[in-house]
């Protein structure tokens, strides 16, 4: 989904920073350890990312004035190479609600840590994910292991898109809880990936 991106003017010492040239890369700013408040900063580093609306829900809430309704939007963003931000949206209008969750999306991308851990495959190639990991959101735990070049992504649809857009081809899951439930689904297989980040793998980088 494309929406008109509007020209960025940096408010944030990071993002001055980034906009003088001062940090050279994403991983820099991840790795400094500082939030991202702003979403240009990464689309300044990462401009050919993409967007994929998972669920939209009418949300209802009485108030004194009557019934108000919103929409609550989830959206998974990604360069299908290595980034993947996951994020929710409020509003009234449809429209606004995808924008807010694509920002909230952008503001949590991480990096994700790509190998060939099958035994089944050893092919070196960052086809698949290096280790064994494990997401939780609410009721829902996901596991994602290592699969060979070919098996593709052996999950469910909403796990897939999330994994596609961080660029990962080729997956093992089991996955327990309400797996129905769009949000933790996604949150779930967002903090597994999240996950492999923790995780120290043999050899020198």
């Amino acid at each position: 989904m494309a929406y008109e991106k509007e020209e960025w003017i940096p408010l944030t010492g990071l993002g001055k920073k980034v906009a003088a040239g001062d940090i050279a890369s994403i991983d820099e700013v991840l790795e400094s350890g500082r939030p991202i408040k702003e979403p240009g900063i990464v689309d300044y580093f990462l401009p050919d990312l993409e967007d994929e609306v998972l669920d939209i829900n009418m949300v209802q809430r009485m108030t004194d004035s009557g019934r108000r309704v919103k929409f609550r939007c989830v959206v998974v963003v990604g360069n299908r190479n290595g980034y993947v931000g996951f994020g929710q949206g409020k509003d009234a209008q449809v429209g606004n609600a995808i924008k807010k969750a694509i920002a909230h999306a952008k503001l949590n991308i991480i990096p994700v840590k790509r190998g060939c851990g099958s035994w089944e495959c050893g092919c070196g190639e960052a086809h698949s994910i290096p280790v064994r990991v494990e997401g939780k959101a609410g009721s829902v735990t996901v596991t994602l292991m290592p699969a060979p070049q070919g098996i593709g992504l052996v999950t469910g649809d909403i796990s897939k898109k999330v994994l596609e857009l961080a660029g990962i081809t080729d997956v093992w899951s089991s996955s327990s809880g309400q797996t129905r439930t769009t949000i933790n689904f996604a949150k779930a297989t967002f903090d597994a990936l999240k996950n492999s980040n923790l995780i120290r793998t043999g050899g020198s980088q």
